[in-house]
């Protein structure tokens, strides 16, 4: 396995979650986010534990399996560090974004949703010793500028940052527990088995925010229309989406995974113009093309040979 895989993981993770957005939004209208949330994440570890029983296990580990950066055996230290992903990741994460969510305007969130990959890469970098290049910290640099023009398509004077501040305090909150979970994640990646440790993330997170749905008493009635929509996303947005992003860590490390996989805001406003026909205006194709620039560049540098 090339290290050109690598950067084919993190943009493809990032695809099959942008499709979440378009997905759930149509879901939303009848079921509460925080059991949308647990049912997404527990259908994904179901179909990945399915996947890891089947036959097509062995294909899937050996098509992502990279031998020198690979270790078959899975000890108590690496289901500690999993159980801190699971709580960081799966569990705090979501549920502090979703409240937060609100408590603020909807601009607000997205603008600051973008965190999330300054904290990846302040933490790889402080914590993980992960170091770039000029060149990577330009793509680095047009990423986030991209990104911070997709979602709120330059709309800066209806950011109210200084209003809703108990909302927007929950979202970067989140943000530093999303990036936490993305740098634990990279002691995972190492092992072999991604399917199982996937699995195990999806389903235990599913399974704590389902139970704290229950917990809250929130309705469960769920309309059969929407069933093929939760399928779809526990399955690619999340359960796949989440192997091809550990697999990403593994080859191209925290820094750069989070980053690029930031792209997922553009390929979400493209599949909400093509499925839902809402507006995708110049200024944000413009950002999403800076995106891509910024994933250009990164790649371009990250692929030539180490002296």
């Amino acid at each position: 396995m090339t290290h050109h895989w690598g950067y084919v993981g993190a943009i493809t993770s990032a695809i099959f979650f942008g499709m979440a957005t378009t997905l759930n939004k149509i879901v939303l209208k009848e079921v509460h986010p925080l059991i949308i949330a647990g049912l997404i994440y527990f259908i994904a570890g179901i179909v990945l534990f399915c996947v890891r029983l089947s036959p097509l296990q062995n294909m899937v580990l050996s098509m992502m399996e990279t031998p020198t950066k690979t270790e078959t055996v899975i000890g108590r230290r690496d289901f500690e560090v999993l159980a801190f992903v699971i709580l960081s990741g799966a569990v705090i994460a979501p549920f502090l974004f979703l409240y937060g969510l609100n408590e603020t305007t909807a601009v607000n969130a997205s603008l600051l949703s973008n965190i999330e990959a300054l904290f990846t890469v302040f933490i790889a970098f402080l914590f993980l010793k992960e170091r770039g290049t000029s060149k990577d910290f330009v793509g680095i640099l047009l990423l986030i500028i991209g990104a911070i023009f997709l979602t709120t398509n330059a709309e800066f004077q209806k950011l109210s940052l200084t209003k809703e501040v108990l909302g927007n305090a929950l979202i970067v909150g989140a943000c530093l527990f999303w990036g936490i979970d993305n740098n634990l994640s990279k002691l995972m990646s190492k092992k072999r088995d991604l399917v199982l440790l996937t699995a195990l993330k999806c389903s235990i997170g599913g399974g704590i925010l389902l139970l704290l749905s229950i917990s809250l008493k929130l309705n469960f009635q769920i309309p059969l229309f929407s069933i093929p929509y939760l399928f779809s996303v526990g399955a690619f947005s999340i359960g796949f989406s989440i192997l091809l992003f550990l697999f990403a860590l593994r080859e191209i490390g925290s820094m750069k995974t989070g980053v690029i996989f930031s792209t997922s805001s553009f390929f979400g406003a493209t599949f909400a113009f093509i499925m839902l026909r809402e507006t995708f205006s110049p200024i944000q194709l413009m950002a999403g093309f800076t995106m891509l620039l910024g994933v250009y560049i990164i790649y371009i540098k990250g692929r030539q040979p180490q002296t």
